[in-house]
């Protein structure tokens, strides 16, 4: 039965999205590798082979028969890889040692050097890049997303796909840019596929950013999304509950510093009609700065 082109796309649509799902977003080749039929031909040859060793083994003298075969192989031992590191088993024992880890940093570039030798998160294992900051870390408006994706996990910046483009303009239209404004994400390694990081992933890295925003001391915070909004005000108010009314981040040493949870601009891009709300959120904070 002859399979329609309708049936077809929708075939590569559900392998794309399986791919997609499972982390997959980069060709290794230019063309796809028929694995079976190297698998077949691989068969054949050592068909090929076996007749001809048992022709070699019937022609050999009794006196050939016993004597000790001659090694081909190298008198060195062969070099083996070495393995690579299996990804940590996110648990609390990590979330554990992170926290222990954020509160010895003494500066942001010490907080970022520990988080390049942290391997306690299963989702370095996958990432190219950790994404630790952009923009001015002495600027009084710090904003916070949740994770990474694929344009912020290769260039290693926070926000410079099409959500931080948009960002960007939004934060123009109140007088600012990166100059002006520090910008960081909840989790500093991209999940694979894109996918939500988990409640324990989340748990582990949440030490290190609040780390960050004590360090960094802005005068007032963004949460930019509901994931973000989530970890650092400790709520599970969602976001539309929450945008446009002023909540407080308390760091570890106990200052209070004024938060505004507002929509993220990858939900804008989705829904351009609320645009309008995240609007205003900066123009309270714009007005609160003032």
């Amino acid at each position: 039965m002859a399979v329609s082109s309708t049936e077809h796309s929708a075939g590569l649509r559900e392998l794309i999205t399986f791919y997609a799902e499972a982390g997959v977003d980069e060709c290794l080749l230019d063309e796809p590798a028929d694995r079976f039929a190297e698998s077949a031909q691989a068969r054949q040859a050592g068909s090929a082979r076996q007749p001809a060793a048992r022709r070699e083994e019937t022609t050999r003298s009794p006196e050939e028969s016993r004597a000790p075969r001659k090694s081909f192989m190298p008198d060195t031992q062969p070099v083996v890889a070495p393995r690579p590191q299996a990804a940590a088993v996110p648990d609390g024992a990590q979330a554990a040692l992170a926290r222990e880890l954020a509160r010895s940093a003494a500066s942001l570039e010490e907080l970022r050097q520990i988080m390049l030798a942290f391997e306690g998160c299963n989702l370095k294992a996958t990432a190219k890049n950790l994404v630790f900051a952009d923009g001015n870390p002495e600027a009084d408006l710090m904003l916070v997303g949740e994770a990474p994706g694929r344009d912020e996990d290769i260039e290693g910046l926070p926000f410079v796909g099409r959500s931080g483009q948009l960002l960007d303009r939004i934060l123009a239209a109140i007088g600012r840019d990166r100059t002006s404004a520090y910008i960081a994400n909840v989790i500093p390694w991209r999940p694979p596929g894109n996918r939500d990081p988990s409640p324990m992933e989340t748990e582990i890295c949440r030490p290190f950013i609040e780390r960050q925003i004590e360090l960094a001391a802005p005068k007032v915070l963004m949460t930019l999304g509901n994931p973000s909004t989530k970890a650092l005000l400790r709520t599970q108010e969602g976001i539309t509950k929450m945008r446009g009314k002023w909540r407080e981040h308390i760091t570890a040493g106990g200052v209070r510093i004024p938060t505004m949870p507002t929509l993220h601009p990858a939900y804008l891009l989705r829904n351009p009609a609320h645009k309008r709300l995240a609007w205003r959120d900066f123009l309270d904070v714009r007005a609160r700065l003032a």
